[in-house]
């Protein structure tokens, strides 16, 4: 059950509070990516000291390993992973199509070659409901076709065309979850709008925005997300799916979305990279080699508070496991961080000041501060 609380008076910024049989969710909220049943390098107790709310589960990769039968005799997802907490678990059509390696598409669904072995494996509608059914997720979400940018109009017409179909389907072979649509078109305002509206005909308990952030430019994603936000209902919970940076996060906020899950901070997090306020740092550059200051100036999380740039950069020189761990915790920090805040701007009514203010600082200093 998704409550309205309240709306910012300078941008469609929600304030809203999102009930489910695991905990209730304050919105806007960043769901941290849990592939496999686990958020990379952390434990389900330092992502609630860090202000995880809910986490995101990904059905493709939990149907083919360790498979739905192991979780089901665990007592389902959250008993598996250790996380009481809510869950919200995806379809896994967005990873047929991007990780499969042969796939065969019908409207009944798709048939694919598991990227793990090569086994055949098959994915419809009732099929994506049945598996995150069994993983016993909060919040289902369903099977849908992402179209790839840029794509033909025509193209974008016959994704729309399946994606309501299967969406038809899921929703009759739906269980006691909340059940989100998926609204895709593509670069094509009038299909998003044609999508969105179908999807609150059929009715659904939330609406996920897909099909962005698929290589388009920035500008263009932005307005994929304007073009969708204004045709969902307002009572109703909006999910944009995998991204962004947080600046990306609260444009999409200013334009109404409440949910967001992207793997970026946990991801770069083992690649070296640092992600503030400010940016994005690398910390393996060799001006940090005797940087005794904080990866983030100011930054109150575990990583910024005990250690320095001189430590985590040797971390990663050393190839030690710690390093990946440390910047994971300052990344997500920054995320929660900043949600928090922008739910205490919608509050207080100065949503939109705080959104330009960041934006323009993070833009003006992403990809510049390498040395600062």
């Amino acid at each position: 059950m998704y409550e309205l609380l309240a709306n910012d008076p300078d941008s469609s910024a929600r304030l809203g509070r999102l009930t489910t049989p695991h905990g209730v969710i304050d919105t806007p909220c960043f769901m941290p990516v849990g592939t496999q049943g686990t958020v990379k390098t952390m434990t389900p107790e330092e992502l609630r000291e860090l202000g995880a709310q809910i986490i995101l589960g990904n059905t493709y990769h939990l149907n083919l390993r360790p498979g739905v039968p192991i979780i089901e005799k665990a007592g389902g997802l959250h008993r598996f992973m250790g996380w009481d907490g809510p869950i919200l678990t995806d379809s896994g059509g967005y990873q047929v199509f991007s990780l499969a390696k042969l796939r065969k598409l019908s409207d009944d669904g798709v048939e694919f070659q598991s990227h793990i072995d090569g086994a055949t494996c098959f994915l419809g509608p009732r099929e994506a409901m049945q598996i995150q059914q069994k993983l016993g997720s909060d919040i289902a979400i369903v099977l849908d076709e992402c179209p790839p940018w840029p794509c033909d109009r025509d193209s974008a017409c016959k994704s729309v065309d399946r994606t309501l179909l299967w969406a038809t389907r899921c929703r009759e072979h739906g269980g006691n979850q909340e059940i989100f649509g998926i609204v895709q078109g593509s670069a094509y305002a009038d299909l998003r709008e044609r999508c969105a509206r179908e999807l609150v005909r059929i009715g659904f308990d939330g609406h996920a925005i897909g099909g962005v952030s698929v290589g388009e430019p920035e500008e263009l994603m932005l307005q994929q997300v304007e073009w969708t936000t204004g045709h969902l209902p307002a009572d109703k919970p909006r999910y944009a799916m995998g991204l962004g940076t947080p600046a990306q996060i609260l444009e999409m906020i200013a334009r109404g979305v409440d949910l967001f899950d992207c793997a970026l901070p946990t991801r770069v997090a083992r690649n070296g990279t640092a992600i503030t306020q400010r940016g994005s740092v690398n910390v393996k550059v060799a001006a940090y080699k005797d940087d005794l200051r904080p990866v983030e100036e100011g930054c109150a999380c575990y990583t910024c508070r005990r250690f320095t740039r001189a430590y985590v950069r040797h971390l990663f020189n050393a190839e030690e496991i710690l390093g990946l761990r440390l910047l994971t915790i300052h990344n997500l920090h920054v995320y929660f961080r900043v949600l928090r805040e922008a739910r205490e701007r919608i509050a207080a009514g100065t949503f939109a000041e705080f959104a330009r203010g960041f934006s323009a600082n993070y833009r003006r200093n992403n990809g510049e501060q390498r040395n600062a």
